[in-house]
Order: structure tokens, then sequence, then C-alpha cells
């Protein structure tokens, strides 16, 4: 196989068998699929690994990963996995998640999943739907938030943010929910503690054998994670998130996301919005 094309500005000598074999290691760590369009986003973002670690080629980089060194194969994950994200985003969801909160009521505790947190805007929209949707700061729910990436996942507990951040979201919205900062935070907003005490940041890899989550969730955000999945690997993780779902429970998916393929588990309700499929869902209602 040919080699990258390298240019003169390059510091480091990258292959297309290197890329391969960034490729490959991804895939089995954390199933993400990079087509070749990433071969210049992977360059950019290893780079900086080469550069902290101090190696000098791809090569031994790999090397090092291959020898499973736990501590860079997160900083290695880290690097590769994509966190954009913004408060509200597909905001149509949220009106769906407070009617669904609302006919839950007060029957019992009310657990719910972002499984794709990234740096926390989603976890904190959910939280201040619950808000909202009870009347209270605090509402009978509790929000479990994971990413593979610790990074963002840091982010996210401190809940502090950049003004320009919330400039779209309504001034009520923000004035109720985040506190301004001054002196040297000027410029920054951070979520009130109210938000922060519903929710559970944690770690956790969508391919792992078995997720740490505990109780049946009422519902599972899962948006803009599994493009980068192929679908042998989709139908494996919802596989998985099936159980875990009560007999009423909705799956919320991303604009460009469809499970058709996984038609076993879960069936299309509304717009990127999924339930059990009718089976699945008659099981889950007689176990309680």
């Amino acid at each position: 196989m040919a080699d990258i094309k390298v240019t003169s500005s390059r510091e480091f000598h990258f292959t297309a068998q290197d890329f391969q074999r960034v490729r490959k290691l991804i895939y089995e760590h954390a199933g993400i699929s990079l087509n070749d369009s990433k071969q210049e986003l992977v360059y950019s973002r290893l780079s900086r690994r080469l550069r902290a670690t101090g190696v000098q080629t791809f090569d031994e980089y790999l090397k090092l990963l291959e020898r499973n060194d736990v501590r860079e194969w997160e900083a290695f994950a880290n690097s590769l996995t994509t966190n954009l994200t913004s408060f509200f985003r597909e905001q149509h969801h949220f009106p769906l998640l407070a009617e669904q909160l609302k006919k839950i009521a007060q029957t019992r505790p009310i657990v719910l999943w972002c499984s794709a947190s990234s740096t926390g805007e989603e976890a904190y929209s959910m939280a201040m739907t619950a808000i909202d949707a009870f009347n209270s700061y605090t509402p009978p729910v509790k929000i479990i938030a994971t990413d593979l990436d610790t990074d963002v996942l840091d982010t996210a507990r401190r809940g502090v943010y950049a003004q320009e951040r919330v400039e779209k979201l309504d001034e009520a919205l923000v004035k109720r929910f985040f506190l301004k900062g001054a002196g040297v935070q000027d410029g920054f907003v951070k979520v009130r503690p109210e938000l922060q005490s519903m929710i559970s940041f944690r770690k956790i890899n969508l391919l792992d054998a078995t997720w740490p989550i505990g109780d049946r969730v009422d519902a599972i955000f899962c948006r803009n994670v599994m493009i980068y999945f192929d679908k042998e690997t989709q139908l494996a993780i919802l596989k998985k998130m099936a159980p875990l779902l009560r007999g009423d429970g909705l799956l919320y998916a991303g604009h460009s996301e469809n499970f058709y393929h996984a038609e076993a588990y879960f069936r299309l309700r509304g717009k990127t919005v999924y339930e059990l499929a009718p089976q699945l869902k008659l099981a889950q209602n007689q176990a309680g």
C-alpha cells in the first residue's frame, strides 16, 4: 500500500500502514469506524500524543499502544473521539421528554441515561427539562451521564462554560439555570448546583461487556454517536440497551441515525424517537 502523501510541513512520517493500524486499534477499543477521509484528522490529533510522549515515529507510538499502555490508551481514545454538542441540541426531543416525565409523575423515581454526554450540555439540558416539567429544583429524576472520553467528563462535572455557549438560549432560561462568572471567571457561566446534584457523570465504553447502570431507565439519549459505528456494532449496542429500558421507556436518537436494522429490539415511534419492540415491551411491563 502506498504511503499517504507527506507535505513539507509535516512533522512526523505517517504512512498508510500507520493509518490502518490506528483504524484497527480504535475500532477494537471503542467501536469507532474511521473512513479514509479521516487520515488528516488522525495525523493532527495523534501528532500531539507523539509530542506528549516523546516518541519520534508513529510506528513507535502504535507499538506503545499495542503493548497495552493503559494511560496512553485513554489519551489515544480521548484524542480520536468527537465531542460536538450544545445545550438543547435537536430541540424537538425535549418537549417530548417533558411529556414523558409528566406521565410518570410521582409514581416512582425516574432514571434517565445520557449515554454519550460529552462535555455535559446534553445532560444538563435533560436536567433543566425535568426541573421545568415538575416546576421544582428537586424533581424525582436522576440522570446517569456517561462517555468514553475522561477529559470531557471532567469538563461536564465542573459545569463551567464560556458565555458564548449559552448566547443562543432564551435569556430567562440562562438567568434561571446559570450563574454568571465575575473577576477571573468573567466571560464564563456555571450551571446551578441543583442541576449538578441531579447528574452522576461516569466513564462507560459502549463496547464494554457490561455497563454499570443499575436500575432500568425510563429514557436513553443516544444521539449522534451511532454514526461512528458500523451496523454490526450498532446492533450489538442496541441489543444491550433494550433490557435496560422500562417497558414504556424511549430511546432518543440523532437526526442522521436510524435503527431499522434493529427492529427486533426497537420500533420507530416519532421523529428519531424509538420504543421497545412489542414483544420486549410486553416482557418488560410484566417484569414490573
